[in-house]
C-alpha cells in the first residue's frame, strides 16, 4: 500500500468565513470608572439605569489601552449589578482630561493618575506636616498641563498662619482656602458644586478627613502623622470616585452633579512629561508678554531683554505675580 504525502493538501478547510464586521457597542450603557482593584472596574451607571454600580472586567479587544478611575466606558454583558456578575468594559470613551505624573523628574514613563476632572484641589496642611511649596508647585504645573483648574486648599488653619502661601500663590490667580477641624466647609462646598474636582495631596495633610466630612458615610480611613519623621501615614490605596450631596440643598433637580476624586497620598510628583512652553502657555496673558521675548529666551530671573521684566518696570505685570510664575517655571522641565 503506498500514501500520498500530498493527499488531503487540496481539501478546503472549514474555517470561519472572515469579516470586517465588528461588534456595534453604540446602544450598550455607558457608565464612569468608580474605583479600580485588582483587575476589577466598579462602574456608576449614567443614563437610564443612573446609580447602579456594576463590576466590570476590560474586554480583551481593548488590548492594552489602560483604563484608569474617572473615565467614561461602554459596558457589555450583565449590568443588573447583582452580586456575582460581571460586565466588559468595550470602550473607553474620548477623555475631557487627563491628570499625570511621573515617579520622578527621570522617569520617562507617565503615570495617568484620574480621567476628566475639570478641578484639582491641592490640599496642604499649614503645620503638621508642614507645608511643602516644592510639592505644591509641582502639582499646579501638573493641573496646568492638563488644563485643569487647580485650587489651593490649606487645612489646620488653628496650627498656622495661612498669609505666606497666600501671598505666594494669589498673584497667580490661583483661589486660596482655609479651614480647621469644625470649621464650615460650605465656602468648599461652593467651589466643588458642578464639578468632577480631584483632591491631591502630600500623605497626613487631611485628604480623607475631609472628604468624610464632605460626604457622610463616605467612610475614607484616616490617619496620623509621625511624630519623627514629621510625614503623614497614607491610609487611601487607591483613587476612588464619589459623589457629592447637592450643594445648596435646595439645587434643582436637574443641577450638574457633583463628584469627589480622593486620591492616595503622594511623597513626590515628577514632571518630566511637562515641558516649559506648556506651563507658559497655561498662562495667556503671561504667554502674548514672551511673544515680545528674545528667541529662546528662557524667561527666567535673569534672562537678558525677558519681555516679562520689561512689563514689570512699565507697570504692566505685578512683581509678584511674576515671582510666582518664575517659580512654576522652575519646576517644570
Amino acid at each position: 500500500m503506498s500514501f500520498d504525502d500530498h493527499a488531503g493538501f487540496d481539501r478546503p478547510r472549514r474555517t470561519r468565513p472572515r469579516t470586517k464586521d465588528r461588534p456595534d457597542y453604540s446602544d450598550d450603557p455607558v457608565g464612569l470608572v468608580r474605583t479600580i482593584d485588582r483587575g476589577r472596574y466598579r462602574v456608576v451607571l449614567t443614563g437610564d439605569d443612573e446609580g447602579r454600580e456594576v463590576s466590570a472586567a476590560k474586554a480583551r479587544q481593548l488590548g492594552r489601552m489602560g483604563v484608569i478611575v474617572g473615565d467614561r466606558v461602554r459596558l457589555h454583558g450583565d449590568v443588573s449589578g447583582e452580586e456575582g456578575t460581571l460586565a466588559r468594559i468595550v470602550e473607553v470613551l474620548p477623555r475631557d482630561t487627563v491628570l499625570r505624573r511621573t515617579a520622578d523628574d527621570d522617569d520617562p514613563y507617565e503615570r495617568a493618575i484620574v480621567a476628566n476632572a475639570d478641578q484639582l484641589v491641592i490640599v496642604t496642611a499649614l503645620a503638621d506636616p508642614p507645608p511643602r511649596v516644592g510639592m505644591i508647585d509641582r502639582i499646579m504645573v501638573a493641573a496646568f498641563d492638563a488644563h485643569i483648574e487647580p485650587l489651593l486648599l490649606l487645612t489646620k488653619a488653628d496650627l498656622a498662619s495661612p498669609a505666606e502661601l497666600e501671598a505666594a500663590y494669589t498673584p497667580l490667580g490661583v483661589p486660596v482656602l482655609t479651614t480647621q477641624p469644625g470649621a464650615d466647609l460650605d465656602a468648599l462646598r461652593s467651589w466643588l458644586a458642578g464639578h468632577r474636582t480631584v483632591f491631591v495631596g502630600h500623605s497626613g495633610v487631611g485628604k480623607s478627613t475631609l472628604v468624610n466630612a464632605l460626604i457622610p458615610g463616605a467612610g475614607r480611613t484616616t490617619g496620623v502623622v509621625n511624630d519623627v519623621t514629621g510625614r503623614g501615614r497614607q491610609t487611601s490605596t487607591s483613587a476612588v470616585v464619589l459623589e457629592l450631596p447637592p450643594y445648596p440643598a435646595d439645587a434643582p433637580a436637574d443641577a450638574e452633579r457633583s463628584w469627589v476624586i480622593d486620591t492616595p497620598g503622594v511623597r513626590s510628583f515628577g514632571l518630566s512629561h511637562v515641558t516649559r512652553e506648556n506651563i507658559v502657555a497655561a498662562f495667556g496673558d503671561l504667554e502674548e508678554i514672551t511673544a515680545g521675548c528674545p528667541r529662546g529666551c528662557s524667561h527666567e530671573t535673569g534672562a537678558p531683554e525677558c519681555a516679562l521684566d520689561l512689563a514689570v518696570e512699565r507697570g504692566e505685570l505685578a512683581p509678584a505675580r511674576l515671582e510666582s510664575f518664575r517659580r512654576m517655571l522652575g519646576s517644570g522641565q
